[in-house]
Order: C-alpha cells, then sequence, then structure tokens
C-alpha cells in the first residue's frame, strides 16, 4: 500500500467563479525542458498543474521537488505512460498507486487529479478508478507540432474556464511559455491551478473538461 500522504492542497486560492481563469497543464515530465517551464511560470508569478509519469519523477526527483516548493499542482500521469484502458483493474491500480507512492515519499503529498494517457478510461472505469479526471478544452498538439509559434497561438485562445494540454518534455513548448503567459495575462486572466479552476472540492469518477468562469457553469 501506499504511504499515507494527505492530497496536495492549493495555498489561497484564486476565486475563478470570480475572475477569470485559465489553468495550463504539461503532461508526461519531469524532463529536461521542465526547469525552463518552471522559470517561465515562477517570474510570471503563474500556477499551472503537471501531470508525472512515474519513471520521470524517478529520474528527476529535484525538480518534481521543485515544482512542489513553487506551488505548483501534481498530477497522476501513470508509472509509464500506460494506455489504462488496455490493462485489467489490478493493473490500473498498481499504475496510479505507484505514482500516489512515489509523491507521497519524496514531497509528502498525493495527487488529486488522474489525467489518463491520451485521455483514454471509458465512463466505467473512471467511475470505478475512484478519482477526479482531468480532461481538457484546449489541445494544442504541441506534441505533434513541436512549433514554437503554434503552440503560442493554440494556447493563447484560450478562455476563461479553458484547461490549456501541453507537454514539458519538448523544447518546443519551453520555448513558447513566456510568451503564452504574456498574451494570456495581457487578457487580464489569472493562471491558475486545476484545483483552483475546477474547485476544492472535485467529484470523484468526474471527468473535467474546462472549469468554472465568472457567470458560467462551473465545469462540464
Amino acid at each position: 500500500m501506499a504511504p499515507t500522504a494527505p492530497p496536495q492542497t492549493i495555498a489561497d486560492p484564486v476565486d475563478c467563479s470570480k475572475v477569470p481563469c485559465v489553468a495550463l497543464t504539461f503532461d508526461d515530465g519531469p524532463g529536461r525542458y521542465t526547469q525552463r517551464i518552471l522559470d517561465a511560470l515562477e517570474a510570471a508569478d503563474a500556477k499551472a498543474t503537471f501531470f508525472l509519469i512515474g519513471t520521470q519523477i524517478r529520474a528527476y526527483p529535484q525538480l518534481v521537488k521543485a515544482e512542489a516548493a513553487a506551488g505548483m499542482q501534481l498530477g497522476n500521469h501513470t508509472w509509464d505512460h500506460a494506455n489504462l484502458t488496455k490493462l485489467t483493474r489490478a493493473q490500473q491500480l498498481a499504475e496510479l498507486t505507484k505514482v500516489d507512492r512515489e509523491l507521497a515519499g519524496l514531497v509528502g503529498v498525493t495527487p488529486v487529479f488522474l489525467r489518463p494517457p491520451g485521455g483514454a478510461l471509458d465512463k466505467a472505469e473512471k467511475v470505478a478508478l475512484k478519482r477526479p479526471i482531468a480532461d481538457w478544452s484546449v489541445d494544442t498538439e504541441d506534441w505533434r507540432t513541436r512549433n514554437t509559434a503554434q503552440t503560442i497561438k493554440a494556447a493563447s485562445a484560450a478562455k476563461p474556464g479553458d484547461i490549456v494540454l501541453m507537454h514539458d518534455i519538448h523544447a518546443s513548448t519551453a520555448a513558447a511559455v513566456p510568451q503564452i503567459l504574456k498574451n494570456l495575462r495581457a487578457k487580464g486572466y489569472h493562471l491558475v491551478t486545476l484545483t483552483e479552476l475546477i474547485g476544492q472540492h472535485p467529484t470523484l469518477g468526474i471527468a473535467y473538461g474546462w472549469g468554472q468562469k465568472p457567470g458560467g457553469p462551473k465545469h462540464r
């Protein structure tokens, strides 16, 4: 069993039901470009959510510690980027609890959200795994294009309540982040964690495609 560790909490959360917010999320790390992204976020006083792969946590433990120390949210992206739909329930749980165990031992918290690789998880599996699921509303396709300008354009088009999908393992994405932050800040948006965007008590088994926005529905 994983060591007992509390779910990660967010200090002084922004109320995204009252002010316009966007959640930037980064998958598949940490990796060799993560620190550049983290530096840009900190310089802009922005927060983000990093969905971590277990093997990468083990390879880059100091980066995970740096993310947590900077107030970034840490999410579960399975141990080795497994397609969860191809696994038995026991194998699915093993993929997730190994990440929980690694983070509990390293930074003393367990992740709140699960993002299945590729978003691949059917409705019954979402319910059975008993975790809030992080989907997205803006897919920058940075993993496919590996193009800084295209990543900037896609992410900068985000609207209040959007969850933006990127990957912190690509140099082109790391290069895009400072301009993305500048563009979204210029629109008056707060760059927040997923918990801030969705709310402090997400529902188990629900897949969240976007979060709160002033005057709008809470999530979908």
